[in-house]
């Protein structure tokens, strides 16, 4: 006897079509290339995913970039271009029996000469044995694979399946972009339909607040609309009272942590005191723990100061008690004052390179024995064995400084902390030369 057949599938544009009631973002998705707004480096003529998009690529895909840059946009073009049977999972509510389901349903599609084209949004979040099991599928091409993250592939998709994969990253939004999606928006009968308008300002406001994120501009532009009369223009005015605040694009476990972290810190490097403050201000907007950013200041204040100014590093160490003293939202005000601090003090890597050049030496083997007379004597018998004799106390020469031995023989003369002539460092820089030269007897 023959099984029930299978229930037919709906095709790919029926997983991200928008009824009437859903949001404006979701109505106003692109339904053609045209209408998709930025992106040019990605869908330019001869493309890989103009070749997909257009229904004539072959490579499965990931899909990297920030929220509201078109990445499940673009999936669902794809999906009606290539007139293939189309499943869409959520990495948020799919485990691996979901996709081996989908996998043997596609192998025996094939035999038919039926592909299916397999969307995953967040791959991310799937687990490293559920992206194991899409292996085997994208390699032998049992499935065309378009996955979607927000997240660096490099920290959240396994090797094997990035190495099968054309890794794609789109750009936030420049915007002209975003303002494009603004005003098509306003007029197209899937959106506004011509029930409001906007002047120059309050889309100047809607682009400023949208930061590159075309669904974040429709979000807000929808509050706006439901504020205002068929028939009126939204103001700035009516922007202000309807979006609270700019939502800052910042995870605090993914990708823009680090970005944000990382130019944080290189701000400060770089004496950019109003960038710095720029940076920590979105990490404290968007909640990062006060904590973390005191630690990271702790670290700059060694790894770019150091002795150019060792009061920096005292700065950095109050901060972080203070932290813990005080909590937030009080402790933006240390933090403040450390990076004001740590940004504006003269900068010197020396000690940092010290230390690797030492540790670098001691992995090479070049370590040696410690000199008899650096030994530890405070025990029965060392006298016997030669530990510590021969020591020099340096405090009984008036100098407080005496010609000896301290480097293991096997380094000879070496030098691992040159200071610069930036801040106090250079004043070390004068005095560790004359130390230098008493130490080794090269008076």
């Amino acid at each position: 006897m023959f099984g029930a057949p299978e229930p037919e599938r709906p095709h790919g544009s029926d997983f991200f079509r928008a009824g009437d009631h859903a949001p404006l973002a979701a109505r106003m998705r692109p339904r053609t290339l045209d209408e998709i707004a930025g992106q040019e480096h990605l869908l330019g003529p001869g493309r890989p995913l103009r070749r997909l998009v257009e229904g004539s690529g072959e490579a499965s895909v990931i899909l990297y970039g920030p929220p509201g840059t078109g990445k499940t946009t673009i999936a669902s073009l794809i999906s009606t271009a290539t007139n293939q049977h189309f499943v869409g999972l959520s990495a948020l509510d799919s485990g691996v029996k979901q996709v081996r389901e989908v996998i043997d349903r596609a192998r025996r599609d094939l035999i038919q000469g039926q592909r299916t084209v397999l969307f995953i949004d967040e791959v991310h979040r799937f687990s490293k044995t559920q992206q194991d099991a899409l292996l085997a599928a994208v390699e032998n091409r049992t499935v065309l694979l378009v996955a979607a993250t927000t997240e660096n592939p490099s920290f959240s998709v396994v090797a094997p399946l990035l190495s099968r994969s054309l890794l794609l990253q789109l750009q936030p939004l420049d915007d002209a972009a975003v303002r494009e999606v603004i005003t098509r928006a306003l007029v197209d009968e899937r959106g506004l339909g011509g029930r409001v308008t906007a002047d120059e300002e309050a889309l100047d406001q809607l682009v400023l607040l949208a930061g590159g994120d075309a669904r974040r501009a429709l979000t807000y532009l929808e509050a706006a609309a439901e504020a205002v009369a068929d028939g009126a223009s939204i103001s700035v005015a009516v922007i202000r009272e309807n979006v609270n605040r700019a939502v800052v694009r910042y995870d605090r476990d993914g990708d823009q942590h680090y970005d944000v972290v990382s130019a944080f810190i290189k701000s400060i490097r770089g004496s950019d005191v109003d960038a710095a403050l720029h940076y920590l201000a979105r990490m404290i907007e968007a909640g990062e723990d006060p904590r973390f950013i005191a630690r990271r200041l702790v670290i700059h204040a060694s790894e770019d100061i150091g002795m150019a100014d060792p009061s920096a590093l005292q700065s950095a160490v109050a901060a972080a008690q203070a932290v813990a003293l005080i909590g937030m939202p009080e402790a933006r005000l240390t933090l403040a004052q450390a990076t004001v601090h740590l940004a504006t003090a003269p900068k010197s890597n020396a000690v940092y390179e010290a230390i690797n050049r030492a540790q670098q030496d001691v992995r090479e083997g070049k370590i040696g024995h410690v000199p008899a007379h650096l030994r530890d004597g405070h025990y029965e018998g060392a006298k016997k064995l030669g530990n510590a004799v021969g020591y020099v106390y340096p405090h009984d020469d008036p100098r407080g400084v005496v010609s000896q031995q301290y480097l293991p023989g096997q380094l000879g003369d070496a030098v691992y902390y040159e200071p610069t002539d930036h801040g106090a460092e250079k004043r070390i820089r004068d005095y560790i030369g004359r130390l230098r030269r008493i130490v080794r007897g090269k008076q």
